[in-house]
């Protein structure tokens, strides 16, 4: 789904709120689901695959085998 293939980060549940927000919002909602910010990068033999933002500032994608 929405992981990076090359550290297998995926998505995460989120979005806690202070008893103070609970108390003033009509409707707060508590869990909200975040996702990975995947890019598209290009590989050495030229391929390219969606991999998240930390590994194509590290350039994981350089050197590793998908």
């Amino acid at each position: 789904m929405k992981t990076c293939p090359i550290c297998d980060k995926g998505s995460r549940m989120g979005g806690k709120f202070s008893n103070r927000v609970r108390a003033t919002k009509f409707n707060p909602t508590a869990k909200k689901r975040k996702y990975p910010n995947l890019q598209w990068a290009k590989l050495p033999n030229g391929k390219r695959i969606k991999i998240c933002t930390t590994c194509l500032k590290k350039n994981r994608h350089l050197r590793a085998v998908v």
